[in-house]
């Protein structure tokens, strides 16, 4: 399927390299264009998701802000049950990833930009979480039963938030895991949840990041101060980062009932971690 979808789109196959297998299956052609291209395959479902991301990031580049950009084919294409994006491939060169500071940075901007003309759906955190716990077989019935009332209790709180920074356009998954070097640039990546809504959203997640993947008391202040808003004085931000860690949850999920190990040993470990109520640390594959 890889091999058919890079052909229909002119590009060049060789070398092929899983990079990923999380949400998507993630390869890179390393011969195909200047640096590269990075091929997202996704299920047909997301085809309305995957032409989104290419327009909105046309758009964004056309407006001067720094984000991964497609490449140039014609682009999505769909192949049986999937759909295919392209995407110009930034090397790393084993340089870490971007700070916490740049991401406030870039967040900035980015909710400073004039609305899209492309349509955005509303956020809807945990939108899709009930349903992923409900099909997984494995997860044990009170662990099940205790995630679907914890996100009800979570929503439930959500909505009777008041938000300082308003409603608009937000990238719907910012951390600085979504962030790449660019030389000495740093730009802003997967855009498959953009949306309307809080833009706390948006920084919810880097603080959420101090409690679970150890990120510094120094790197979240530097995140504020860059953004020029720090949402830890917010009273609100322990609902959104208990909801972000639901969130994190769904790809562990899906990972481990295809068989992935590792995925299923960080789910119970997590879970366990939820249910006790510990701000525990936890691994990031």
């Amino acid at each position: 399927m890889l091999d058919a979808a890079c052909r229909r789109a002119g590009l060049d196959l060789a070398g092929a390299t899983p990079l990923r297998n999380h949400a998507n299956d993630v390869y890179l052609l390393p011969f195909a264009g200047s640096s590269g291209v990075v091929v997202k395959i996704a299920s047909k479902a997301e085809r309305d998701r995957a032409t989104r991301a290419v327009r909105l990031t046309l758009w964004l580049v056309e407006h001067g802000f720094p984000c991964t950009q497609p490449a140039e084919v014609e682009q999505p294409v769909e192949f049986g049950d999937h759909v295919v994006t392209f995407w110009r491939f930034y090397p790393q060169n084993e340089r870490g990833v971007p700070s916490a500071g740049h991401l406030g940075g870039l967040l900035h901007r980015l909710h400073r930009l004039p609305d899209p003309p492309i349509e955005l759906p509303p956020a809807a955190p945990l939108s899709s979480f009930a349903e992923v716990v409900a099909a997984d077989l494995a997860l044990p019935e009170q662990d099940r039963q205790w995630l679907i009332e914890e996100r009800a209790r979570l929503l439930e709180d959500f909505h009777q938030l008041t938000f300082p920074l308003g409603v608009g356009f937000i990238h719907g998954d910012a951390y600085p895991g979504n962030t790449l070097w660019d030389g000495p640039d740093v730009r802003l990546g997967d855009w498959d949840e953009p949306a309307w809504g809080p833009r706390e959203l948006d920084l919810a997640n880097t603080v959420h990041g101090g409690l679970r993947f150890g990120r510094s008391t120094a790197e979240l202040d530097a995140f504020a101060a860059a953004y020029g808003y720090d949402p830890r004085d917010w009273a609100g931000i322990d609902t959104l980062v208990r909801i972000r860690d639901l969130h994190t949850l769904s790809s562990f999920l899906r990972r481990a009932a295809r068989g992935d190990n590792a995925a299923a040993v960080e789910l119970e470990r997590r879970v366990g971690s939820l249910r006790r109520g510990d701000g525990a640390s936890w691994v990031a594959t």
